[in-house]
């Protein structure tokens, strides 16, 4: 019997502890009992002791893995206290040296049935693995800076030591252990405890024959050794379908791109300089099966019906309110808690792909609105995820969103800021997205965001602003456009915060573009007065053109404007029906070509009555009515001719490519404006736009226009929103006007027009026009 020394353990002393640790879920790291342990080497062999729990199993074998017939050992089940099995299954065995260190045997799990039937599980030992990922990749985890996360964390099939199974790994520094639970082990936080990399905080395990489609969660203890609820991996690539939370073992993504002339192009396409004209979809709710059960539309249906009525109405993208998992279907997704899968809503991610590849097939860019400023608090989430504020700040006058009742991610933290930067690559590089629409910028920037004094807490300056989010979106703009060059980065951003869309290096966020909030508010205002006292308010019409340049903008009539009380756009327009659509329709003629690229909310291009609700379509049935068709119609006219005028696109940003001709009629609310392309007036002519904003025909209005080269001839009329084909009465200048050697307004030419009431027009040069009644040719 060997003699213990003073303030020596015994193995065996040790094994119990582990052992009582491991039954009672306390085990933080069960790699030192579970698994092959060397006792001793001798001559070419080495003896082990090979430790598994398999609770509830009738008996465990150990087989070769060269020659899986060959039984090297029986396991001995230990008992508890009351003489059952402990579910502990330990041997001692010898095997050859060139054995070691991997997973070179495996396991034959027996079990019984309820019915007694004897089933035998073959499997490697999750225990005989080595150390999982890199300290390359730890390294780049802990800094924030590893832009394959999805690759990294979360569940990962692939083959190890030629066996197939998924790796499981998952950021959580303060948990005191980390289970991978699920059906493959009966949802037992006991049986697959994972290994700690402690320099990164992540948690690691390779489970052999586990494959795409299982549901697993992480279980955890948190720092105070209390059992916190099963958590969603933050990282997992599919999910199950709300309202169940588990997260799904992705396959690979093994989808054969079509796109690759659409990607080459895409600098192209989505330069500020080209046309941008988006539908924004909520795509649980465009179209619904009525008939059954208003279920939503899947991906493949998707493709199908809006893909081919978004090409044919002439946008140039479309824009889906976010699709990342989100478990309250009310939130529109603007509430997420995967930021890397796909909803299951509408499919698999293969099907996602599916769709996204056929938009470019289409000619269809694809932007996917997405959240960094906040996450849902519930409990299967992010939140207090091992147990403490980890992806939140811990002091709710950082953490918590009073608007939304929702977390705060902690941008301070390199893996938080990591996490989120990975996340937009996700979508970018591998669902090749072509654009992210920023929700919330605001609420980002600013830490006294709808905080009253002393709800907040100011920065390292004694400031308002949020350095951390600056930091992080100048980070982030900066990483997509190096690595993924032509993408559009847009920001919802409301307030008057400079360099929204200026470069990082001039000091700007880095944006593509931003939300221009302003002219939207001022804008329908405007459009909401009765044109009668209009001229009061003439400069909610014009004030949008004094910081126009400031900034690249896009003008969102998004679904913000149309919903929570707001009412539809026709109904915040005055008058009678008929009055309405005349009002519409001026105003989207208005918008259309006005500075700035467009975006239009569905249901919007059919003059719908109801505002947004997500759990209805669209008014379709609006359609059997000529004068709602006659809006959709116009807005697919308006986008055509935006797409194929250059002046009415190539100079949305720049000064030299607008100019004012008629600004102060207010008496009458008729503005007019000139569109100039790249070039001026020496590459293409210029377009003439004009607005009367009463509901009186004007006859005889004369309008100053530039001379073109000192050529006469005709100024056309490209289109006209009081036209019949759109609902209007048809009033309009017969298609083209002769240009008049009469100055005006600073020109040395000008034109006599028509003005129909409540309507826009646009006009362009025309060098040899000839004209006859009710055209010119």
């Amino acid at each position: 019997m060997p003699i213990k020394t003073p303030g020596t353990v015994s193995l065996a002393s040790v094994e119990a502890a582990l052992t009582d640790a491991l039954l009672q879920g306390h085990l933080g790291d069960p790699f030192a009992l579970l698994g092959a342990h060397p006792i001793r080497q001798k001559d070419g062999e080495h003896d082990v002791r090979i430790c598994s729990f398999q609770p509830g199993a009738a008996a465990v074998h150990v087989h070769s893995a060269k020659k899986p017939a060959h039984r090297l050992a029986t396991l001995k089940s230990q008992e508890d206290s009351s003489g059952a099995s402990d579910g502990l299954f330990t041997g001692t065995l010898s095997l050859p040296d060139k054995a070691s260190g991997g997973a070179r045997y495996l396991l034959h799990v027996e079990w019984l049935d309820a019915q007694g039937k004897l089933t035998t599980q073959v499997t490697e030992d999750a225990y005989a693995f080595g150390l999982l990922l890199s300290d390359f990749d730890l390294h780049l985890l802990a800094q924030g800076k590893h832009r394959e996360m999805g690759r990294c964390l979360g569940a990962q099939s692939l083959v190890i030591d030629g066996v197939a199974g998924t790796r499981f790994a998952v950021w959580a520094p303060n948990a005191r252990r980390v289970s991978v639970v699920g059906d493959f082990n009966s949802w037992d936080g006991r049986r697959h405890g994972m290994r700690l990399r402690p320099n990164a905080g992540v948690w690691e395990i390779f489970l052999p024959r586990i494959g795409p489609g299982a549901a697993y969660k992480y279980e955890m203890l948190g720092p105070d050794g209390s059992l916190l609820p099963r958590k969603a991996d933050p990282v997992a690539r599919a999910t199950e379908i709300p309202p169940a939370t588990a997260s799904i073992v992705a396959d690979n993504l093994a989808f054969d791109w079509t796109d690759h002339d659409w990607l080459a192009a895409r600098p192209q396409r989505q330069a500020r300089n080209a046309p941008l004209s988006i539908y924004e979809v909520h795509p649980a709710s465009w179209m619904r099966m009525a008939e059954q059960g208003h279920r939503s539309l899947d991906w493949n249906e998707l493709g199908e019906r809006l893909i081919p009525y978004a090409r044919e109405l002439g946008f140039t993208h479309l824009e889906l309110m976010p699709v990342m998992e989100h478990p309250f279907g009310g939130s529109w997704g603007y509430q997420p808690l995967s930021q890397f899968a796909p909803s299951a809503r509408f499919g698999s991610p293969e099907d996602f792909a599916r769709f996204v590849d056929a938009c470019h097939a289409a000619g269809l860019g694809l932007i996917l609105d997405w959240v960094p400023a906040h996450f849902p608090a519930d409990q299967h989430g992010l939140a207090l995820f091992d147990g403490t504020a980890l992806y939140e700040h811990a002091d709710p006058r950082e953490g918590f969103h009073p608007d939304w009742n929702t977390l705060i991610y902690n941008l301070g933290r390199n893996e938080v800021r990591g996490f989120l930067i990975a996340s937009a690559l996700e979508w970018l590089e591998h669902f090749h997205i072509d654009g992210l629409r920023v929700d919330a910028v605001a609420s980002m920037l600013y830490r006294d965001y709808s905080r009253k004094s002393g709800e907040w807490v100011s920065n390292k300056y004694g400031g308002r602003e949020n350095l951390e989010a600056v930091s992080f979106l100048r980070e982030l703009n900066q990483t997509v456009a190096e690595r993924c060059p032509g993408v559009l980065m847009i920001a919802e951003e409301s307030t008057a915060w400079p360099g929204v869309s200026a470069a990082v290096e001039q000091g700007g966020l880095g944006f593509s573009y931003k939300w221009n909030m302003g002219w939207m508010h001022d804008s329908l205002r405007y459009m909401g007065y009765d044109p009668l006292f209009r001229q009061y308010h003439h400069q909610d019409f014009t004030f949008g053109l004094a910081y126009a340049f400031s900034e690249r903008f896009v003008l969102p009539i998004s679904h913000d404007e149309v919903v929570h009380g707001k009412g539809s756009l026709l109904s915040k327009m005055p008058g009678d029906e008929s009055e309405k659509l005349a009002n519409l329709r001026a105003y989207l003629g208005f918008m259309w070509t006005h500075p700035g690229k467009k975006l239009l909310f569905m249901g919007c291009e059919l003059a719908q009555h109801k505002e947004f609700d997500h759990d209805a379509s669209p008014q379709w049935e609006l359609l059997d009515d000529p004068r709602h068709r006659g809006v959709q119609s116009l807005v697919r006219d308006l986008n055509h001719l935006y797409a194929a005028v250059p002046a009415l696109h190539q100079s949305d940003d720049l000064a030299e490519g607008f100019c004012w001709v008629v600004g102060d009629d207010q008496h009458n609310s008729v503005f007019a404006w000139l569109r100039y392309g790249e070039g001026g007036i020496d590459a293409a002519p210029p377009v003439l736009v004009v607005v009367n904003m009463t509901p009186v025909l004007r006859a005889g209005y004369r309008i100053g226009v530039p001379e073109i080269n000192g050529k006469s001839g005709f100024w056309r009329e490209l289109l006209n929103t009081d036209a019949a084909i759109y609902g209007g009465s048809n009033q309009g200048n017969q298609g083209a006007v002769a240009l008049e050697r009469t100055a005006s307004h600073g020109y040395p030419t000008s034109l006599q027009l028509l003005l129909p009431p409540l309507s826009t027009i646009v006009l362009q040069w025309q060098a040899h026009a000839v004209f006859r009644k009710g055209n010119a040719v």
